[in-house]
């Protein structure tokens, strides 16, 4: 449950929110973690912090619900119909969420507007999917022998949801396993655990029972950590870095669940000397800045052929310093990062790479905001001369930083792409139609965007090759990853004699 109190210290809103167990808000241990404004510094939202015996609570609902069929026995236009409700609900508190997400963030509203909607965009898309869940008949195997493959729901899953997008990246998760007929625990970031809280509140009001969608808020450790070794959930989606992913991986193994894992990235823009430039300038900074850089598959890398290459980054570096920063309630085109501890991190990633050769080109460092004197402000930075050994080639930053390699033909610049160990997105900038299809085939990521970035529709399936997991989200394949096949084998007839058996 939340409730909004003003602390009179700061004459600012701090949002208190519960653990939401089977349709009730429950505070556990009644220990609570303290979200600090990264822009403000200030306590912008207090959450329960969870214990081992609240996920063991959140899944026994869970599966209490599934066994009962209350949501798992529904026909699926009922689940659609339900979910159709849902968004319905969230569009109608739009605003709120969107404000949420800004708050904790630490981004603009107007940056967070576009990947809210987006999530309740996924759950329209999901409601379309849950009267398709259907399985095949077989009739030719013989006279007298048919076979049945029945699609079922998988079961109790455990969504885990990072801090970056939580309203987008829970829904993308929620409203398919919902429309396969499953029921879920979420745990949502320490960080951004509002939104999380509201959803299956709003999911309660749209109709959709009691224990379907339970959140439990607090640490990777010990709620992550409890939820994906639970021995009675049946899946884990987790999405957050590589190291995570291998932990929840490592800790999946008490009951051999599936895991589903969307990591890491350090995506390429590849931009050709025949690209439309203005196009392109536009699409690589956004694709590095966006949401502070705080994206798994951010631009980070840009691949820039040698012939326009001094044009294009003068033209980059220009529009990289008309960028405004501010806070949620700002007109800025990027917020704060997440935390001081990640912008530290953020800023050492630039020192390393001027210290390996790197020269800046636009940004380098934390900006001293006239407004926010505590904000997690930094500058975006264009790093020049980079080279595929340098470590802010090949690691992942997650900040507004994006690095720059020359290349002088089609193939180079695919071995420049290639030679990461993530392989989650990657974007081709050419307006020639051969090159752009010859080029996306050889690339070793789970998307690849031409002419624009990080665009998509809930119909086309995301994931990631290589470190940057497995296992699939939105579209029929995302919704598919939440359930499992039956085989019915049946034979008509009498069999009397038939087996070889002694009578």
């Amino acid at each position: 449950m939340t409730d909004t109190l003003r602390d009179p210290a700061t004459s600012s809103d701090i949002r208190r929110y519960q653990h939401f167990i089977d349709g009730k808000p429950g505070s556990g241990s009644g220990e609570v973690i303290a979200r600090y404004s990264p822009v403000s510094g200030q306590v912008v939202a207090e959450y329960a912090a969870g214990t081992e015996a609240d996920i063991d609570a959140a899944v026994l609902a869970a599966r209490n619900a599934f066994n009962s069929g209350v949501w798992s026995d529904l026909p699926g236009l009922a689940r659609g119909r339900a979910l159709n409700r849902l968004a319905s609900v969230l569009r109608n508190h739009v605003d709120e969420l969107i404000a949420l997400d800004a708050a904790e963030v630490g981004t603009p509203q107007r940056v967070a507007r576009g990947p809210v909607e987006a999530g309740i965009g996924q759950i329209d898309f999901a409601a379309s999917l849950a009267s398709t869940l259907h399985g095949e008949i077989h009739t030719n195997l013989g006279p007298d022998f048919t076979g049945l493959l029945v699609r079922e729901p998988l079961g109790v899953v455990g969504l885990i949801v990072p801090w970056n997008f939580p309203t987008l990246i829970l829904c993308q998760k929620l409203g398919y396993a919902l429309a396969a007929g499953c029921t879920a625990v979420v745990k949502p970031s320490e960080f951004t655990s509002g939104s999380a809280v509201r959803v299956a509140e709003l999911a309660l009001e749209a109709g959709i029972p009691e224990g379907v969608v339970n959140v439990v808020t607090g640490y990777g450790n010990p709620v992550g950590q409890r939820l994906a070794e639970h021995p009675d959930v049946d899946l884990v989606s987790f999405t957050g870095s590589t190291a995570t992913g291998q932990r929840v991986l490592e800790s999946s193994k008490s009951n051999l669940k599936r895991v589903s894992l969307e990591l890491g990235g350090k995506a390429a823009q590849i931009v050709f000397a025949d690209a439309d430039l203005d196009d392109a300038v536009e699409g690589v900074l956004f694709a590095a800045i966006h949401n502070q850089g705080e994206c798994c598959v951010a631009g980070a890398r840009l691949l820039v052929e040698d012939s326009v290459a001094d044009e294009f980054l003068d033209r980059l570096a220009k529009r990289a310093g008309d960028l405004r920063l501010g806070g949620p309630d700002d007109e800025a085109d990027l917020g704060a990062l997440i935390h001081p501890d990640h912008m530290r991190k953020v800023l050492d990633y630039i020192n390393v790479g001027v210290q390996e050769g790197a020269s800046i080109r636009a940004g380098g460092g934390q900006l001293d905001h006239p407004e926010y004197a505590q904000g997690c402000f930094v500058q975006p930075t264009i790093l020049d001369n980079v080279t595929p050994t340098d470590r802010v080639f090949q690691e992942e930053i997650f900040g507004p930083v994006v690095t720059v390699t020359r290349f002088s033909g089609a193939d180079e610049a695919i071995e420049l792409a290639n030679v990461v160990e993530y392989g989650l997105g990657n974007t081709v900038w050419t307006k020639n139609i051969d090159k752009a299809l010859t080029v996306t085939r050889r690339l070793h990521s789970g998307t690849v965007w031409v002419n624009t970035t990080i665009d998509g529709s809930p119909q086309l399936t995301f994931g990631g090759y290589k470190a940057s997991g497995y296992g699939r989200e939105m579209g029929k394949a995302g919704f598919e990853e939440y359930t499992q096949i039956k085989t019915i084998q049946i034979r008509t007839g009498t069999r009397v004699g038939k087996f070889g058996l002694l009578s």
